[in-house]
């Protein structure tokens, strides 16, 4: 997850902004702030000028919903420039972003919405809905691959114990995962010159990993460390939140679309929005371009197998179990959607997480409290995967064409996409206007 707010000179080399749409840019970044002071979450990431704030703090909730309501109106009186598809994709990206922020605004005046209109309105999307008999299906492919006898959930945590990254050796694996991650992606990626983050271990947090853009292609990244750390979850965190994830995503929206176009809306990233989606959907699917699966685990077993201590000649069987947890995490869903909803109590949804998650009793309660935090947010992850996925397989990215793959992968995280123009049909839309090149 990406997080975190600070605040800077705009890049040095900014174009100046010419497209109908810059009227616009600038009162949704102060909206964006001025909702921000009174939801500490709201303002994921901030690098753009100081002069952004002057003035916030007069805003009340009812003034930032009436401007935001009047933005909206103007940009449909606006059309795209001509010929430019990316202006098409901006005119887009800043009509949903705003009514995002809209019904924010509602949520935090104290309406509730059911899970799926809060997605819906937030982040441009709705999870599909799975019973426990999905889940235990794929429950019963673990019985042949997991030792044991009596419940899975346990078998399969007393399995994993073995998998732990010792923490003194953690940062060494980490590293060793950055590494090469950023390797592999440089190999396909002109990354920004001087892009770099550093990594922090912290602890008491209900999410494991957090990106905190700082403007000027640099992050910081923190790693919880509350719980044992899985041997998988190292090349994980370093694609997620950094190649060719979070950090590379900021990074390269500041390049193309801020110092390249000018384009002061993406100084500032609104959490609870449908740019979420997409930027959870790239950083989770990342993993997948920048390690498909044979050659994950053939680096695994040479470098971070040994570096943990693990044994190299349990990769394999490792990874056909994780395969299936997989699918399975579609489960946090159903019980984020059960518990909002007033569904499920508290012990039902972490007694749902530990049977169909498989998630420990410890973990299904952290769990459960980044539910009750960022509540329908869950869905970017799995879902924003998904759809991410699936247009970059339709546009030709498939696994046996990897370079194409990164081709596809870049274009997506420097551009203004929603995750309703993921779809097939808005993906054709788009494309029988030309290709939405930089």
């Amino acid at each position: 997850m990406l997080a975190a707010c600070t605040s800077g000179d705009q890049g040095e080399f900014m174009k100046e902004d010419k497209d109908p749409m810059s009227s616009i840019a600038r009162p949704y970044v102060m909206l964006a702030l001025a909702l921000g002071q009174y939801d500490k979450d709201y303002v994921d990431a901030y690098y753009g000028s100081d002069a952004m704030r002057e003035g916030i703090e007069a805003l009340s909730l009812v003034d930032i919903r009436n401007q935001c309501s009047q933005l909206l109106e103007k940009l449909e009186t606006l059309s795209p420039t001509e010929g430019d598809p990316m202006s098409a994709l901006r005119h887009s990206y800043l009509t949903r972003q705003l009514s995002a922020m809209l019904a924010r605004v509602e949520m935090v005046s104290g309406r509730l919405m059911p899970f799926d209109e809060e997605t819906r309105r937030l982040y441009d999307a709705v999870a599909p809905t799975h019973g426990s008999a999905h889940f235990q299906a794929l429950l019963d492919q673990l019985e042949d691959l997991i030792p044991g006898t009596g419940p899975i959930s346990p078998r399969v945590e007393a399995w994993r114990e073995h998998f732990v990254i010792p923490k003194d050796r953690l940062d060494a694996v980490f590293k060793a995962a950055i590494d090469e991650a950023r390797k592999r992606t440089a190999q396909h990626m002109a990354l920004p010159e001087k892009e770099s983050f550093v990594v922090e271990y912290v602890t008491d947090k209900p999410w494991s990993g957090y990106n905190w853009y700082q403007g000027k292609y640099h992050s910081i990244i923190q790693v919880n460390t509350d719980f044992p750390i899985f041997i998988d979850r190292a090349i994980d965190l370093a694609c997620h939140e950094g190649y060719p994830g979070h950090h590379v995503y900021n990074a390269m929206l500041e390049k193309n679309l801020v110092n390249g176009r000018g384009w002061l809306e993406f100084t500032v990233y609104p959490l609870f929005s449908p740019q979420s989606l997409i930027a959870e959907g790239t950083a989770n699917f990342g993993i997948e371009v920048a390690f498909p699966k044979e050659e994950r685990v053939a680096f695994e077993k040479e470098v971070l197998f040994p570096l943990a201590g693990v044994d190299p000649s349990s990769a394999e069987n490792y990874y056909r179990v994780m395969d299936v947890l997989a699918q399975l995490n579609y489960a946090g869903n159903e019980a984020a959607r059960g518990y909002l909803n007033g569904e499920m109590s508290r012990e039902q949804a972490v007694d749902w997480l530990v049977q169909y998650g498989l998630y420990s009793r410890d973990r299904a309660g952290q769990r459960l409290q980044f539910m009750e935090k960022y509540r329908g947010y869950v869905i970017n992850y799995n879902l924003g995967q998904d759809l991410v996925a699936d247009y970059v397989n339709r546009k030709g990215g498939t696994g046996d064409h990897p370079d194409k793959r990164w081709e596809v992968f870049q274009e997506l995280i420097s551009s203004p996409r929603l995750p309703s123009g993921l779809l097939e049909k808005d993906v054709e839309d788009h494309e029988s206007n030309g290709p939405g090149t930089l």
